[in-house]
Order: C-alpha cells, then structure tokens, then sequence
C-alpha cells in the first residue's frame, strides 16, 4: 500500500453503501473470503467455466458466481445495463436485443465448451477482458465499464465508478478489473455502456498474401471509410463494414472497383464473425484439434497483441490476423520463451489460450517485469492476504 498514491489507497479503501438490497450469496461469499484469509487458503472464482482453458487454473478453492445474477437495472434511452456479475452473459445480450442494442465489443461466448454458449456470464466477460472482431473500431471491455461493485480480500464491497459516461478527474479503478482474471477481487455486478446494433453491415472477401494484407489494411483504416472489422487467414482477407447505409455502401463500391474484392451474402457473412468471435470457426478447430494431437508440450495456440503495423511475424505455424494487424493468433510448436520474446520484440505481448495442459508453462512470463510490479502493488492493495492470489493472470 505504501507504494501507492495517497489517491487511489483512500479509493481502493474506501466501501459506499448500495442503493439495492444486498443478494444473500454476498453475505455467504463474505463469510468464505474471512474464512479463506484466516487460513491462509485461496479462492478461484468462477462463473459458467468457459473460460477454464485460460492460464493455470489448478489453484484455489472455487468460488461460484452463479448464485447471485439479474439485470438490476437497464435504461435503454441512456444506453446503460447493470447486471449482478454471475448473469449469462446470452440473457444479457437477449434483453439488448429486444431493444435494438448490444455490447458493442462483441465478447467471445465460447460455445465450443461443455456447456455450450450459456456458460458465459457477465463477471467472466469482464475479467477475462476478452473482446471479438468489432475492439478495433468500438473499443475494448475496458472502454464499455462504467461502473462495478466488488469484494475485496477483507470481504470488503467496494462500488466504482457509476452509470454515466463523464469526464472526471482521479483513479478509474473499475477498469482495473478488466482483464484481472479474478485476482483483484470478486465481481458483484457490473454496469456497462450498451450501443445500438448498426444500421446495416457489408462484408468483402479479397485475395492477397499476409504482408500484402497488413500493407492494404492499414492504409485503408487511414481512410474514411466504415471498416469495423478485419481478418486474414490463409490467402483472403475479410473486411466488415458497419455504418449508416449510404456510407457503406459508398465504400463497397470503392473497394470493390480498387480491388474487385467479393461482397460475401449476409447469411455467410454473419456467420464468419459469429465463429471468429466465439473461436469456433475452422482456424481454431483446427488449432484446437493440433494442439490435442501434438500430446504435452507441443503445439500451442497464442494470442500476440502488436502494433497494428508490424509485419508478418517469423514463427512457424499457421496464423490469423485480426483488428487491422493488432491481433495474431498463432499455432505453433515454438518453445513458449521463444514465442514471448518475439512479441516483446516488436512491442507487444503474448497469451497462451490453448495448450495441452492448463498448468503453467516452465519459463513462461506473460507479464513484463515493470507490469506485475505494478499489478503486485494494486493486487497487495485489494486483497492483502492473498485470497485472490491465484497467479491466473500470470501464468496466462
């Protein structure tokens, strides 16, 4: 704590009262988190599973989500929705649906698991950070948090942020809880800024080689045209175009007298991005499929996030590339060192999100030494005892 600004110990200390009663898994899992501190125990907290394949998840004892979930409150005309943290993240997405909006950062529902898409709850989108094709032009999770409610490593409820997108000053700390994998603390419920659904979306499907690809994306994303989306995969590149009607239609005819690119029907277009957000499309059955075959300590399948212009990277194995270059997923049986140090490299970073098994990798460090520096102070901030503490974010 001492390492911190004065600011954000007084934020991440100070607990407010909720306007709503309090669910009575909160007073049970408060019960758990004194009980685990006590003894020195770890809790690992867990919503539907989905998302088990991510980092070590051999340590601590579970802690279920899914006996607090709801929608609190939603207001379509302010573009907001609070849901408890153990919700399905599909009757989420159900209820924005009726209303003509969605989540905007299209997060993954990994349907490929044991239970299907309904696994997925709204805490697990959150912590996991997660977002599909759409981040490159709508933003992150972390961009859409307005607000969350959370329990610390002293049981205490801690409520961030609110229900409005403003401009203020001081420590946004509900962000921090994006991508923090459960090691911060609990999620209670989360408030988010929900959009509309767009008017109407183009897809175009163009033959080229990936370096053409990275060239040809990159300078059509400094263009004014309503490219929501990218992917390149074996020889084709795809392009989603999202926006009022006249402009996307403006710029299909553009690119397709450029390029003489294919415009994709609706019905194959959709569900190309349904697979490519959900990770269920051929590239990562594929993945999944070789790193099943290859046995311990073979293939592995990456999520390397890099600067949108670097070019192709040199590692053996096949790749997709997503978000204007920003993205590239990565099946190869290259030693995991090797595969962190060619994405430091170029500045950036990489995940392991499917191996042979979900231990933790020898020699592996997904974090920068200066990053989980900085994520031991705030981590040590929230939960001093370490009930939390379970290396998920780490070793991911």
């Amino acid at each position: 704590m001492a390492d911190l600004p004065s600011q954000a110990q007084d934020a991440l200390l100070s607990a407010a009262t909720a306007g709503e009663p309090t669910p009575a898994a909160w007073q049970a899992w408060a019960e758990r988190v004194r009980d685990a501190a006590g003894r020195g125990a770890c809790l690992r907290i867990r919503g539907g599973g989905s998302k088990d394949h991510l980092g070590d998840t051999s340590r601590g004892e579970v802690l279920d989500t899914r006996e607090a979930r709801g929608i609190v409150a939603y207001e379509p005309s302010e573009l907001v929705i609070t849901a408890r943290a153990g919700t399905p993240l599909a009757e989420v997405e159900a209820v924005l649906a009726e209303r003509g909006q969605h989540l905007a950062f299209e997060p993954p529902r990994f349907a490929f698991g044991p239970e299907g898409a309904s696994a997925s709850t709204l805490g697990g989108v959150v912590a996991s950070g997660l977002s599909g094709p759409g981040r490159v032009s709508r933003g992150a999770v972390r961009d859409h948090v307005l607000g969350c409610t959370v329990m610390n490593g002293r049981a205490e409820v801690l409520h961030f942020g609110g229900a409005v997108m403003k401009n203020v000053a001081g420590f946004d700390l509900s962000r921090l809880m994006a991508g923090s994998m459960g090691t911060l603390g609990l999620l209670l419920d989360v408030t988010l800024k929900v959009m509309p659904q767009p008017v109407v979306s183009a897809t175009m499907r163009f033959e080229m080689d990936q370096a053409e690809a990275l060239l040809q994306v990159n300078r059509w994303a400094a263009q004014p045209l309503p490219l929501d989306a990218s992917a390149w995969w074996d020889g084709l590149l795809v392009l989603r175009l999202s926006g009022a009607r006249a402009a996307v239609a403006s710029a299909v005819q553009g690119l397709y007298r450029e390029r003489r690119g294919e415009v994709l029907a609706p019905p194959v277009a959709d569900a190309f991005w349904q697979g490519l957000r959900d990770q269920s499309d051929e590239f990562f059955q594929r993945a999944r499929q070789a790193v099943a075959q290859s046995g311990q300590q073979g293939v592995t399948l990456w999520r390397l996030s890099v600067p949108a212009t670097t070019g192709p990277l040199e590692v053996h194995g096949e790749q997709l590339i997503e978000w204007l270059g920003g993205q590239r997923w990565v099946c190869t049986p290259a030693a995991p060192a090797a595969v962190h140090a060619l994405a430091a490299r170029v500045g950036g970073h990489a995940q392991a999100v499917c191996r042979h098994q979900p231990a933790p990798l020898v020699g592996e460090a997904a974090l920068s030494p200066t990053v989980r520096r900085l994520h031991a102070r705030v981590q040590q901030a929230f939960d001093p005892h370490g009930v939390f503490a379970t290396g998920r974010l780490t070793s991911a």
